[in-house]
C-alpha cells in the first residue's frame, strides 16, 4: 500500500492527516514523480530544514506551482528570498512594522469584532466566515496598510481568487493570474499616491523607510503589500474558522477558554498546531541531500509540510487530540527560521480578541459539519463557509 500526497486534491483538502501519518511512518522523504516535488513530513526534519536556508532555498517560490522568475524579480517578496537580500528587506520592514504599531491596533480590533458580532448575536448565529472571520482581518490589515474603505472588498476578492486552484491540477488557473495582475496594478497606483499624498498607514511609511540611506523600491513595496495583504487576510480567516469548528466539535475545550479567557493565547497556539492554515512551505535544494536513506537531488522542489510536522507523534504526545492545555511547544504554524511569519503577533492578537468577543456572545453554539464548505488552495487549508447557531 502507498499513499499519494496531492496538494490539489479536493478530497485531500477535507482531511490530509491520515495521509500525513502514513507518510511520516513509511515515506518521511516522499517523492511525487508526477508533480515533480519531494516532501518532508516529520517534525524534526521540517524544523531543521526551516533553519537551513542555504540548502533549502526560498528564492524560486514557496509553492508546488512554479512562478515565472521575472515575477519574483519585478515584485520581490521577503518570503521568496534568501540572505543577504532577505535580511536587507526584512530590516527595512521591521523599522515600520513594529510591535508597538501592532499593539496600538487592539482597541480597533476589539471594536470591529464587536460591530461584526452584533447582527450575528441578534440573529442567533449566521456564517462565521463570511460574516466575521473574513471581514475582521480584512478591516485590520487594510487599516494597517492605509487602504481606503471603498477599495477593501475588491482587493480581498482579488486576493482570494489569486489563490484559488482547480481540482488535481498544478497549473495556476487564468482567473487567478488575472486577479494577480489586477492586484499588482492596484498596488502600483496606490504606492504612487502614497508617495505624493502619504497617510498614516504602513505603506506610506514604507515609501520613506531607510537603512544606511537605502529605500525600498516600488516593486519591493508591491511585494510586501501582496505578501502581508494575502497572508494577513487568509491566515486569520482560516485560523478563526478552524477554531470555530474545532471548539464546536470539542465543547469541553470551548468551556475551558470561555470560562477562563487567559487560556486563549495557548488555545490559539493549539489551533495553529492541530489545524494549520498554512500546510506547507516550498523550497528548492541547492545541493544533494540524504535523509532516512533517501537522496533528494540538487535543484529539487521540496515541501516542508508543517501541517504534518505539527501532528508528529515523535514530538507531540497524542497529537490527534485537540487540547488547549497542551504544554508549551514550538509549533511550526507560522513557519520557523528566517521566514517566521512577520505578521504572527498581529494574527495572534486578532485571534485572541475575536474569540474573546465571540465567546461573550456565544457561550454555547453548534456547527453543522455537513454544511461547512472548504476552500481549495494548494497550501492554505480552511473553510469558505461555517454556518453556526447559538446565543447567550
Amino acid at each position: 500500500m502507498t499513499m499519494e500526497l496531492n496538494p490539489f486534491s479536493y478530497e485531500f483538502h477535507e482531511d490530509p492527516y491520515p495521509t500525513y501519518h502514513w507518510l511520516r511512518d513509511n515515506e518521511p522523504v516522499y517523492h511525487n514523480r508526477e508533480l515533480d516535488f519531494w516532501a518532508l513530513t516529520r517534525y524534526r526534519d521540517v524544523f531543521d530544514a526551516s533553519l537551513d536556508w542555504s540548502t533549502y532555498s526560498s528564492a524560486q517560490g514557496i509553492t508546488v506551482e512554479r512562478i515565472d522568475p521575472k515575477t519574483l524579480e519585478n515584485t520581490p517578496m521577503m518570503i521568496m528570498m534568501d540572505p543577504p537580500r532577505h535580511d536587507r528587506l526584512r530590516t527595512l520592514v521591521n523599522r515600520v512594522f513594529t510591535p508597538r504599531r501592532i499593539n496600538d491596533l487592539e482597541d480597533f480590533i476589539r471594536s470591529t469584532a464587536k460591530q461584526l458580532l452584533e447582527p450575528l448575536a441578534a440573529n442567533g448565529g449566521g456564517d462565521f466566515v463570511t460574516e466575521l472571520s473574513a471581514l475582521l482581518p480584512m478591516e485590520v490589515i487594510f487599516t494597517l496598510l492605509g487602504v481606503p474603505d471603498p477599495d477593501r472588498r475588491q482587493l480581498r476578492g482579488w486576493m482570494d481568487l489569486s489563490l484559488d486552484r482547480d481540482r488535481d491540477s498544478p497549473k495556476i488557473p487564468d482567473r487567478a493570474i488575472e486577479a494577480m495582475i489586477y492586484l499588482g496594478v492596484y498596488w502600483q497606483d496606490f504606492i504612487a499616491e502614497m508617495r505624493q499624498h502619504p497617510n498614516d498607514g504602513l505603506i506610506a511609511a514604507l515609501t520613506t523607510a531607510e537603512v544606511d540611506g537605502e529605500r525600498l523600491t516600488t516593486g519591493e513595496i508591491i511585494g510586501f503589500c501582496s505578501l502581508l495583504g494575502a497572508a494577513g487576510n487568509e491566515t486569520v480567516t482560516k485560523l478563526l474558522a478552524n477554531a470555530c469548528v474545532l471548539f464546536a466539535r470539542n465543547t469541553d475545550q470551548w468551556r475551558l477558554v470561555r470560562n477562563d479567557p487567559s487560556a486563549l493565547p495557548a488555545a490559539v497556539e493549539e489551533v495553529l498546531r492541530y489545524s494549520s492554515p498554512s500546510q506547507y512551505q516550498g523550497r528548492m535544494t541547492t545541493r544533494e541531500v540524504t535523509l532516512h536513506d533517501t537522496t533528494i537531488p540538487a535543484d529539487s522542489r521540496v515541501l516542508l509540510v508543517t501541517g504534518s510536522a505539527n501532528r508528529d507523534e515523535r514530538e507531540f504526545p497524542d497529537p490527534d487530540r485537540f487540547d488547549v492545555q497542551r504544554p508549551s511547544h514550538v509549533s511550526l504554524g507560522f513557519g520557523h527560521g528566517i521566514h517566521f511569519c512577520i505578521g504572527a503577533h498581529l494574527a495572534r492578537l486578532e485571534s485572541r480578541v475575536a474569540l474573546e468577543e465571540f465567546g461573550a456572545r456565544f457561550p454555547e453554539y453548534t456547527v453543522d459539519d455537513s454544511q461547512c464548505v472548504r476552500v481549495h488552495m494548494s497550501n492554505v487549508h480552511g473553510f469558505a463557509s461555517v454556518p453556526f447557531t447559538g446565543g447567550s
